[in-house]
């Protein structure tokens, strides 16, 4: 099954790039983003599309900008995540032939990015508005919106998120930050991925 698990790799390295992004897609998580306040985010991202673009989707956080859209294009990327709603980013998005996930926390910012084209939602920071707070934008939203949340999402609360209409996550600090080891890595994503598919029945 392909788990709708992003895994956020804020503060990766080039030379540890290829090492992070094996051990995460050996274990089952097969989307990853490198954020564009990382060191050298795109020299990381090429890497990872070079090697693992066939088997995994790998692509981008914290886009704000068309050309941040443009760059990753050029560096073999095919996910745009964002922590805002901006139609510019979007449009340039799928314009660019790639998936575009922004960040939404209310109702007028999801229609704005559904109207733009948003492939799905990314409810940030999911600590604010809580799976009480997606259930109930989830009921005004059209059906096959796909929904992640990031941001107070992990193994503990999996099944609430879910109940509430969640269908992933965007996951940081819970599976990577700098210092970590890719044995550390491997520990993290291995339960990560037994709990997501006992929750979502893989």
């Amino acid at each position: 099954m392909t788990r709708n698990i992003v895994a956020i790799l804020r503060g990766i390295t080039p030379p540890e790039a290829l090492t992070i992004a094996g051990t995460l897609i050996e274990c089952g998580i097969t989307k990853i983003e490198v954020p564009l306040n990382s060191p050298d985010p795109f020299d990381s991202i090429g890497q990872m599309a070079r090697t693992y673009g066939a088997d995994a989707l790998i692509g981008a956080g914290t886009v704000l900008t068309p050309e941040d859209v443009t760059r990753l294009k050029d560096a073999g990327g095919a996910l745009v995540v964002s922590p805002d709603c901006n139609p510019a980013v979007i449009e340039a998005t799928k314009a660019a032939g790639m998936l575009s996930y922004p960040g939404v926390l209310t109702p007028t910012e999801c229609f704005s990015a559904l109207r733009h084209g948003a492939d799905g939602l990314k409810f940030f920071p999911g600590t604010l508005i809580g799976p009480e707070g997606v259930k109930a934008i989830r009921a005004v939203l059209p059906k096959d919106t796909e929904v992640l949340a990031v941001g107070g999402a992990g193994p503990e609360n999996f099944a609430e998120w879910k109940a509430a209409g969640a269908d992933g996550f965007g996951i940081g600090s819970a599976l990577y930050k700098p210092g970590l080891t890719a044995t550390d890595i491997r520990e993290r994503a291995t339960r990560m991925v037994a709990v997501f598919d006992e929750v979502f029945g893989g």
